[in-house]
């Protein structure tokens, strides 16, 4: 197992349910290949490969991956997201769509505060919405600032709506009068 950035620390593959396994931290220097091949010529059997926090990899990392998949046979199962605060593409996700075979959404999907499906991510500091700043800021650190992430539709991420500021799930009002 291999992670990059996880909140629960180097090294450390979790859930926010509290479930937590080691795992190697992907670090850019790493090449994964020649990780495995060693491995693989100690004698150490590996029947897949399990990725989290892909869209943290450098896109090199995913063409090792890909190298391990069709040179060794071995399957990778990569998971993470699409898109950063920003709505654009990580680097490590975006190289991951044009190679692989075979692209996934969860069926689990996550629900924005009004009840429609959450597509995009919101990175808040100290509880407002932000939408300029570096791409990688990871959640439940200690700093001063209180950085979080909470998903959202489309429409209330483009209108910067989260749940703080809607209310907390109160209805949002119609743009125009009935009276």
């Amino acid at each position: 197992m291999f992670t990059n950035q996880d909140r629960a620390g180097r090294g450390q593959i979790s859930s926010r349910l509290g479930l937590q396994s080691d795992a190697i931290e992907v670090e850019p220097a790493l090449d994964i290949h020649k990780y495995v091949v060693e491995l693989l010529s100690e004698g150490t059997r590996v029947d897949f490969i399990i990725c989290d926090e892909a869209q943290f990899y450098q896109p090199h990392h995913i063409e090792e991956l890909a190298r391990i998949v069709d040179g060794l046979g071995i399957d990778v199962f990569a998971f993470g997201i699409l898109t950063d605060f920003r709505t654009s593409l990580f680097p490590g996700s975006a190289r991951l769509v044009e190679l692989a075979d075979r692209v996934q959404t969860l069926q689990v999907e996550a629900l924005c505060w009004c009840g429609e499906r959450a597509t995009h991510n919101a990175r808040t500091v100290n509880g407002e919405m932000v939408v300029e700043g570096e791409q990688v800021v990871v959640g439940d650190t200690n700093t001063h600032d209180e950085v979080a992430y909470e998903v959202l539709c489309r429409r209330h991420h483009m209108r910067r709506v989260t749940s703080r500021l809607s209310g907390a799930g109160r209805a949002e009002p119609l743009p125009f009068n009935f009276s």
